[in-house]
Parts: C-alpha cells; structure tokens; sequence
C-alpha cells in the first residue's frame, strides 16, 4: 500500500482513528490537513476531493478515494491481525464499529464538539449539554460492562473496534466532560491502547 494520501482533520477523533492505526500499522503514507471551518477544507468541498462530502478520505495509489473512517479502517486492516479471519469474530469486529458510527459517536463526540468549536457554542443549550451528557454516561456504562471481563472488545487481541471506539472514548472527560471515573474498566482500556507499540495521539500529525 505504497503511495497512500489521507485527507483528515487533525482535530476530529473520526480522522484520528485512521492516523493511530496506519502508525500502530508503521505504514507511511502523505497527510493532508484539513481542519474544520478553513478555507482549505471549503476548498476541498469544491473540487469534489471529498466523495461523500467529509473526512477523512484515504487516496490509494491508484487514485481511488475511499471515504468514511470506519470503512478506511477495514480496508486497511485486511490481511493484518486488525481484523479477525474468523467469520463470527469479524461480525463481533464489524458489529461494534456500527454502534460506534450509529449510537456512540453522535452523543459522544458531539458533546465535546459543542464545547470545543465556538461555531457550534449557540446549540450547547444546557437542556441538549444535559441531555447528552446523560445518553453519554449510559453508552460509556455499556462499554464499561463489556470492558469489566476483558481486555479488548472482540478477542483478546486488539483490533480494528478497539480502535475505533477509541477514538472519542479517550478523550471523552477532557473534551465531552463525561465522568470516566465511573468507567475504571474503560479507563484501562484507554491505557492498554496507549501503551501499543507505535501510539501517536491526537495532535501528533506526521509531517
């Protein structure tokens, strides 16, 4: 996979999942920062580089464009030990980067988007803040029950959900301001990610 090119925004947990894992991978590739509300974003919406029209985006050497972080993962983690070869396990892996997409990053990373980009501050309603806040400590609970007996989500390997959910669970009480010392299980997940050979974190952008 020689001559990859990601489009990601440096600040978004959705672009950051692809970076962590093409590091924990050591697969070079070139980055193209794109950060929220520049005009070099605006500019990549009018030239149609953004195929479903957001990041991250990941540019193979052919030229195909494959957009939405989830699916870039996959892609990127077939073949690895990323993601299982067994079918069920798959399924499992498949399953909780689904959830990630439809029930946790709508609650999780849009709390903290309210709070971290002053364009958003007018919708940080304290009744939506609270309302998040709730729905967030309830899906951080559910991963916290699943986190209790393992170390990682489908396995005991880290794979492609662990990554994925990662993402924003990290940095979920500095940003969303969720309450993660009701979550000591999530917590050490977090830790055991961070401790992989290769880690870079958020702003750790390669040059």
């Amino acid at each position: 996979m020689n001559g990859l090119t990601l489009y990601s925004m440096p600040s978004s947990g959705n672009s950051y999942k692809v970076r962590l894992l093409l590091a924990l991978l050591r697969q070079p590739y070139q980055h193209i920062g794109l950060e929220y509300e520049t005009p070099e974003l605006a500019e990549a919406h009018a030239k149609g580089t953004l195929p479903l029209g957001k990041l991250p985006v990941l540019v193979l050497p052919s030229g195909e464009a494959i957009p939405e972080s989830n699916a870039i993962l996959t892609y990127l983690a077939e073949g690895t030990d990323w993601m299982p070869e067994d079918a069920v396990a798959r399924a499992h892996v498949l399953g909780w980067m689904f959830w990630e997409q439809n029930q946790h990053e709508g609650v999780i990373a849009v709390r903290a988007a309210l709070k971290v980009y002053k364009s958003r501050a007018h919708l940080a309603t304290p009744e939506r803040m609270a309302e998040l806040l709730e729905a967030g400590h309830t899906i951080l609970a559910r991963m916290e029950a699943h986190l209790t007996s393992r170390y990682w989500l489908v396995g005991n390997v880290p794979t492609v959900a662990d990554i994925s959910l990662y993402a924003y669970t990290h940095s979920a009480g500095t940003k969303g301001g969720f309450d993660m010392i009701r979550f000591p299980a999530v917590t050490a997940w977090c830790d055991r990610i961070a401790d992989l050979p290769g880690y870079v974190g958020l702003m750790e952008l390669p040059e």
